[in-house]
């Protein structure tokens, strides 16, 4: 067969819902490798006459990792799309930016051991290019990981998985402004919080830094170390006590998908210091204007300060709500954006950027309804050709979790969605459909082939 011959389109969304194998590495060998790139990058620094980094230390392999993680490469392009929904990257709020994840559905290819690698199409890619792909496929697959490994240690939980610029924004101005540019422990942040949920109950929050790279296994060392100052500009509660994950995908030229991942182990849990009952999920929030600083432990002389972000413990209420509400808002986004949107959102979080809904043909819009698997669903779709066929591609909310979001009722939603949580068919495919990812938040994606 012609490997630069186009493929079929029924062949494409064959692939696209056939589960394949990712590899996971997490070792001790792995953890020493990326504290030596630390200690020679910070050492370089040195020489330049920079300061060192500030880092977070303390990660080793992960406790009961898996040794491959088997997904559809359509779940992949799903959890792509729900991390870019609140990205802002056109003002236009078009095609490009709703549909941004859909660049990936030739991108990849199980090999003949079933496990993942860049198909064709993805390696033949300008350098500008694969820098936005090593960063979007590797926080995709970092978002499944991470939803994955804390679903399993709190299994009668929901798990959430939030962007965390989105989050931060709410409470901090994350741009430059007239009077100077953010400083640099500002500008490395980690990419989400994950947190484990129950309604009525306080949150457990972990923080998780993505990277990804094409080139060799040394790069990824010196990403995930670039990672640990990433992880140091958020706390949680006392400094240093947040746990978190390091994820660096590996994409080689010719060669399976490999997931590197590193842990701190730890359990922070979004308690109320003065006992109150659980935070109004449904409190419309204003910006706050948090000092970006960060308390490090006391000592003789008193606490010191350096930059960062930190929740304290008083504010674990207010960090319930944001959380909850920033999830509202990236499915909402990702049903079709507009004042559904906006309404989760400040103005420091992209409100006004989500105001006005767009046009039909332009933008996105909420105005496809389809029933898959007996269920129905709301959201936008999105016609276009793939290898000269024409494909319908629909991304969306169950209705009736929608209705919630749609009036702002996101106790509700929560509460529902959350005795929802095991019954979700499982299938990556469904009649008259190709690929269909439907995900614990009742979002869904799919495609299908259109006989003309």
């Amino acid at each position: 067969m012609d490997e630069d011959a186009p493929k079929h389109t029924a062949e494409v969304l064959d692939e696209l819902r056939t589960p394949s194998h990712v590899q996971i590495r997490s070792s001790s060998d792995l953890a020493d490798h990326v504290v030596h790139a630390a200690s020679a990058e910070d050492k370089k620094r040195v020489e330049d006459g920079l300061a060192p980094r500030r880092r977070r230390t303390g990660y080793g392999h992960v406790r009961g990792a898996e040794r491959s993680l088997t997904t559809a490469p359509w779940q992949a392009i799903h959890a792509i799309g729900l991390g870019v929904a609140l990205a802002r990257q056109g003002a236009g709020r078009g095609l490009a930016e709703h549909w941004g994840s859909l660049r990936y559905s030739q991108a990849l290819a199980a090999n003949r051991g079933g496990y993942l690698q860049l198909s064709p199409e993805g390696r033949d890619l300008l350098r500008f290019y694969k820098a936005a792909q090593s960063g979007e496929i590797g926080a995709g697959f970092a978002s499944l990981l991470a939803e994955r490994i804390v679903s399993s240690r709190y299994p009668d939980h929901s798990v959430s998985v939030i962007p965390a610029d989105t989050a931060l924004r709410a409470g901090w101005a994350l741009r430059s402004t007239g009077k100077g540019t953010l400083s640099e422990p500002l500008k490395r942040r980690p990419h989400f919080f994950v947190e484990a949920w129950r309604p009525g109950r306080p949150s457990k929050i972990l923080l998780v830094a993505s990277k990804g790279t094409h080139g060799k296994l040394s790069q990824v060392h010196k990403q995930l170390a670039t990672a640990t100052a990433h992880v140091e500009s958020v706390h949680v509660g006392a400094h240093g006590s947040v746990p978190f994950l390091l994820a660096g995908t590996e994409i080689p030229a010719k060669e399976s998908l490999a997931v590197h991942l590193l842990e701190a182990q730890a359990e922070t849990v979004l308690h109320s210091p003065s006992g109150e009952g659980p935070a109004d999920l449904d409190l419309v929030l204003e910006d706050r204007n948090e000092l970006a600083e960060v308390n490090l432990a006391r000592e003789r002389r008193g606490e010191r300060t350096v930059p960062g972000f930190q929740v304290r413990p008083d504010s674990f209420a207010w960090f319930s709500v944001v959380l909850a509400r920033a999830e509202a808002a990236t499915l909402m986004a990702f049903t079709g954006g507009g004042k559904p949107t906006a309404q989760y959102l400040t103005n420091e979080q992209g409100r006004r950027h989500f105001r006005h809904d767009n046009q039909a043909g332009t933008g996105s819009v909420r105005d496809a309804r389809f029933q898959i698997h007996g269920i129905d669903f709301v959201g936008t779709d999105h016609v276009f050709r793939l290898n000269g066929n024409r494909v319908e591609a629909f991304s969306g909310l169950a209705a009736d979790l929608y209705e919630h979001l749609h009036h702002g009722r996101v106790n509700d939603y929560r509460a529902e969605v959350h005795a929802l949580r095991a019954q979700w068919p499982a299938d990556h495919t469904a009649k008259g459909w190709g690929p269909v990812s439907i995900r614990p938040d009742g979002s869904i994606m799919a495609m299908r082939l259109l006989r003309t």
